[in-house]
This record gives C-alpha cells, structure tokens and sequence, in this order.
C-alpha cells in the first residue's frame, strides 16, 4: 500500500467530486504526491508539523494504473508520484488524524 497525507476538507472534496485532482502542492508540481509505509512518517513530520484536520488516505498502487510512476525524490529515494487525479475508488482506507497528537506521531500509530 501507498499513503497520501492531506486536509481533511479535501478529502471530503475529493469524495464528493470521486477523485483527488491533488493538493495546492500537488498542481504546481504536475503530480499527486505519494509516500511508501516507511516515507509517510517523514512526511508527516516535515511538511505536516503542527497541522491539525489532516486525514491519511491508503492507496491501492494495483489500482492507479500506468499514471503510477516511482522517482528519485528526498534523498534519492524513489516516491510514487501519481500523473493524473486519484480515483476514490483506489483508496480502500481514510482514518482522520486525531487534533491532539502530531501528525508524525499519529501517522506512526496508524500504520503499527
């Protein structure tokens, strides 16, 4: 499984809408931003610290297709970045974060 961290108000967007045209971050960058099970912690505590609202999405990769692809990013690690919008319908868990936890700590609690 793949993760993707973001507000939960888009989250409620993007099931209205049954899919996630991706993030503010997202568009400018081309791309819908993903983590691997041992990324998503980090992101978390790099581009989410001191957030509240936020919900952690689990994507089922076999269900993205070819617009999946897997590219150096941080450290040169290979990230999945999703060329197109996320189908709901890929993601097959959404667990909102609790507002009273760092979302780093929170998204390590989620995947033990």
């Amino acid at each position: 499984m793949i993760y993707k961290l973001l507000p939960t108000t888009e989250w409620d967007e993007a099931l209205a809408a049954g899919r996630l045209a991706g993030t503010a971050v997202d568009r400018q960058d081309g791309f819908v931003h993903l983590s691997a099970a041992d990324q998503v912690v980090e992101t978390a505590r790099r581009h989410f610290a001191g957030v509240t609202g936020l919900t952690l999405l689990t994507v089922d990769p076999a269900r993205l297709g070819d617009a999946l692809r897997w590219e150096p990013s941080r450290g040169g690690q290979l990230f999945p970045h999703l060329y197109g919008p996320l189908p709901v319908a890929a993601v097959v868990a959404a667990q909102a974060l609790p507002a009273d936890t760092p979302a780093a700590d929170a998204v390590a609690a989620l995947l033990d």
